[in-house]
């Protein structure tokens, strides 16, 4: 199904992004996680690349697996970075003999030595362009948008602008990059809709499992901490089972507030976690099928 689809059609959706185990590590690995998935009915799967933009034939054959094996509808992600179109192409070409039509378009990450002045693929915009004026025009394509600002953005509103670019070169969704912040959410979403950026937007959750992610995810993506959860992280961070617990359960309220609000779906960072998963869709289960139910229930008069 055609993730764009899907959102017209359901509210709120929930999906789940797995990613590759590294190079030597068996694809088993991955295939039990997929597995302990099944049961929690997500309405997708994103499955990305692997460590430093790595593994893209793992991700097609994962995304495969995750479309045919388990029949669940599969998000490839697909960078452009340092790609020529004959090679972004032979990707969506591999995909599509594997039924997957759903695509998260992303720029990926610079080489060291920087862009090259005539590089065909500078943004995730430039992606987005090239495929919907090429053969692979009926994907559903999705694209980043990054809450508190993308951290080689010089300003949010810059960002923004940016994404309503991806929006003009026909993105039909978004996913944001995680926050833990649900306030700075909100206000991003007040800026963007004042620019016309009308798509559907899934909020990106990550629950906390232990203390080496907080300062790995700060660094790479720039979220904030608010007091809140410093609190948390300060008095739990020498217990790790009770900063999992405690991360878990931040989480959870992060998506619950994020429900009530009235999001257009809810994207959960499993980190290959069916377990984390599974606690988290238990605690919400009832709220979401509330709403889903809300919304075709008949009304009264």
């Amino acid at each position: 199904m055609l993730i764009r689809d899907l959102l017209r059609a359901k509210h709120p959706v929930v999906s789940f992004e797995i990613f590759p185990p590294k190079p030597e590590t068996p694809l088993e690995t991955v295939y039990r996680a997929i597995d302990g998935l099944k049961g929690l009915a997500p309405d997708f799967i994103s499955v990305t690349y692997g460590a430093a933009g790595s593994s893209r034939d793992r991700t097609v054959e994962i995304a495969s697996a995750v479309h045919n094996r388990w029949g669940f509808t599969a998000l490839a992600h697909l960078t452009c970075m340092g790609s020529t179109p004959p090679e972004v192409e032979k990707v969506l070409e591999d995909l599509e003999q594997e039924g997957i039509t759903n695509v998260l378009a992303l720029r990926g990450d610079p080489r060291p030595e920087g862009i090259p002045a005539d590089s065909p693929f500078r943004y995730a915009s430039d992606l987005i362009r090239h495929v919907r004026r090429g053969h692979f025009r009926d994907f559903s394509l999705g694209a980043a948008a990054y809450p508190e600002g993308h951290p080689q953005s010089p300003t949010i509103e810059e960002d923004i602008l940016n994404l309503k670019r991806k929006q003009d070169e026909g993105a039909d969704f978004l996913i944001t990059q995680l926050f833990f912040d649900n306030e700075a959410f909100f206000r991003f979403m007040d800026k963007v809709r004042g620019v016309g950026v009308t798509l559907p937007v899934l909020a990106g959750i990550m629950p906390v499992l232990n203390a080496r992610q907080i300062g790995r995810i700060v660094s790479l993506c720039g979220a904030s901490i608010p007091p809140k959860f410093a609190r948390i992280i300060s008095r739990y961070e020498e217990t790790p089972d009770a900063l999992a617990e405690a991360g878990i359960a931040y989480a959870t309220e992060q998506i619950v507030d994020l429900l009530s609000w009235g999001i257009d779906g809810i994207h959960l960072y499993t980190m290959n976690r069916p377990d984390v998963a599974a606690r988290i869709m238990g605690s919400i289960s009832t709220l979401r099928s509330t709403l889903v139910a809300g919304q075709t229930a008949p009304t009264e008069g």
